[in-house]
């Protein structure tokens, strides 16, 4: 079983390469080609053109949630292609915002759901965990399990004209079957990293988790929820750790510290062979 990942945007980059805050990562299992998100933008397709990627080649795109920073590059990845079957939950087109200094701004995706099935788009939506594979499977929603991994409170969704708390229902994340363990990919964990490992390890029924990679949300996480989740990773017996977009600073520090060798920093540009 050949698996690599190859990460087309991220916060941070590689030399020659675009760094925009998102993240979109390409994943490769054996002859299996799919594309966990597509960042906020153009940079996805220039990143993508650098490394000599084909969309075309592509199998599928699964969504990991329906924040601007994953979606926005759907429409310049679609431009050229047949088409793809995207995977996603159907929360992806609630009306999204962030209240800060109560300033409400929209996040959402930024393209009507018409506009994305003219250039090729074909959505398919489920809450409930979608096996691609009998070796790669969504996670579908997350169950929030752990007590300590916290939603933003700064999220919404706008319905009737009014805001509600959005607990982001739509968060999902991918992973994969392999002797050594599941191989889980994040997209932003906004429902905890913690618990979406539970999550694959019940899905799957291996408690084993060999490497997790991509966004972990801990940018904001207090200092106590972050002693948790490296006590729980520790627990879990993590044998590599590759973090990107919205994992913050002060987080990677504390995760590079813990797990020495076995953390990575997960840039724009980077290729893994994690297989």
């Amino acid at each position: 079983m050949d698996i690599s990942i190859t990460t087309l945007i991220e916060n941070t980059a590689n030399p020659g390469f675009m760094a925009e805050w998102g993240l979109s990562i390409l994943i490769e299992v054996d002859d299996r080609r799919i594309l966990l998100d597509t960042g906020p933008g153009i940079s996805t397709v220039f990143n993508a053109q650098l490394l000599g990627t084909d969309f075309n080649t592509i199998d599928k795109i699964v969504l990991s949630h329906g924040h601007y920073d994953h979606t926005g590059g759907l429409s310049g990845v679609l431009r050229g292609t047949d088409g793809f079957d995207i995977i996603s939950h159907p929360d992806i087109w609630e009306s999204k915002y962030a209240v800060r200094e109560n300033k409400a701004k929209y996040i959402g995706i930024p393209f009507c759901r018409e506009e994305l099935e003219s250039l090729g788009a074909r959505f398919s939506m489920s809450k409930d965990p979608v096996w691609i594979t009998d070796k790669i499977v969504t996670s579908g929603e997350i169950p929030l399990t752990t007590g300590y991994e916290e939603i933003d409170n700064i999220l919404y969704i706008k319905k009737d004209g009014n805001l509600r708390p959005d607990d982001v229902p739509d968060d999902l994340a991918l992973a994969i079957k392999t002797d050594l363990g599941l191989i889980i990919i994040l997209g932003c964990a906004h429902r905890g990293m913690i618990n979406t490992i539970r999550h694959f390890q019940n899905i799957t029924g291996d408690e084993r988790v060999h490497c997790i990679v991509g966004g972990t949300h801990l940018i904001s996480a207090s200092h106590e929820r972050l002693r948790q989740t490296v006590i729980d990773l520790k627990q879990i017996g993590v044998q590599k750790l590759g973090v990107s977009h919205c994992t913050g600073f002060e987080a990677s520090a504390r995760l590079a510290g813990e797990f020495g060798d076995m953390f990575f920093l997960n840039n724009a540009g980077s290729s893994y062979k994690l297989l």
